[in-house]
């Protein structure tokens, strides 16, 4: 197979995967007759079952001794598993709550907090354009607080969680997909317990109450879950590292659209206001990245996350 024809399959695989991250309010809203701390651990049930054993046919035990192998990467995976499954009930939560729009701006920050991440652990240093991007993204959450009275806990939680799981997984020498097996086996037996305690008369009604079509949708939530991160594993080894960073974009923006337009939640000029600073500033990064990039040879990134 040619490299154009790699990169082509990889650019593919990594659209639809920020796609489907994009239109996956709409899933997790059809499931909001179940508690989302239920939801929460139906999704790390499934979605275990399907990345074990996706890894188990494929390599046997093979995957979890190469992870096993390297003690403070297992550990830090535990630590990483912890960030995402936070990452996820705040998400779950706030989509059936009514908050889309918030958790859009969550996404639209995380960039952004990337960066300074960088700078404050990895001592990364800013290109002047990259630090006016900053400003600006911190004038728009600053507008939004002063808006709302409070900060928008919300995104700020979610930005933060992620921000911090991907620097955990960045510092990791792990496989991306073994990574993910690691830390759903850490997260399995207090997801299941919880699921079983459910079960017990504690607000669970999977096979028992909730209705077939809604059990059905809690163990596909295991294939949703897990196939994005599998497709972001597979497409960000075959394009440039600055596609990727321009492809983020595409989910919160979606998202963002579906609150607005489907869910019909409040969005008046002063929230404009605080997401035009935070998008004009994500339009610089964006654009300093794209000149970055033509600075330089264009290679298919080898990621080892």
């Amino acid at each position: 197979m040619s490299h154009s024809v790699i990169d082509r399959k990889g650019l593919i695989i990594t659209t639809l995967t920020f796609v489907v991250w994009g239109v996956v309010p709409l899933y997790w809203h059809l499931l909001k007759v179940v508690p989302s701390f239920q939801i929460i651990a139906h999704r790390i049930v499934w979605s275990t079952l399907l990345v074990v054993g996706w890894l188990a046919l494929k390599n046997g035990a093979g995957w979890l001794r190469t992870v096993r192998a390297q003690p403070r990467a297992f550990a830090a995976l535990g630590l990483s598993s912890l960030l995402i499954a936070f990452n996820w009930g705040l998400y779950i939560w706030a989509v059936n709550a009514g908050h889309v729009v918030e958790t859009s701006l969550g996404y639209f920050i995380n960039p952004l907090l990337n960066v300074l991440l960088g700078v404050l652990v990895l001592r990364e240093r800013l290109s002047r354009p990259q630090w006016i991007a900053v400003g600006f993204a911190l004038i728009g959450v600053a507008w939004l607080t002063w808006q709302a009275g409070s900060p928008p806990w919300i995104a700020l939680g979610l930005a933060l969680s992620f921000g911090l799981y991907g620097l955990v997984r960045k510092l990791v020498a792990v496989d991306a997909v073994a990574g993910l097996g690691v830390e759903s086996l850490y997260l399995f037996l207090p997801a299941l317990a919880f699921v079983v305690w459910g079960e017990n008369g504690h607000g669970g009604g999977f096979l028992q109450g909730w209705g077939w079509k809604i059990d059905l949708l809690l163990i596909f939530g295991g294939v949703v879950t897990a196939l994005p991160l599998i497709g972001f594993a597979y497409g960000v080894r075959r394009i440039p590292l600055t596609v990727v960073g321009l492809l983020q974009y595409v989910a919160p923006s979606i998202q963002f659209l579906i609150g607005v337009f489907v869910f019909r939640e409040p969005f008046g000029a002063a929230q404009a206001l605080g997401f035009a600073a935070i998008w004009t500033g994500l339009l610089i990064f964006a654009a300093d990245g794209l000149w970055r990039s033509r600075q330089r040879p264009v290679v298919p990134v080898a990621a080892t996350e």
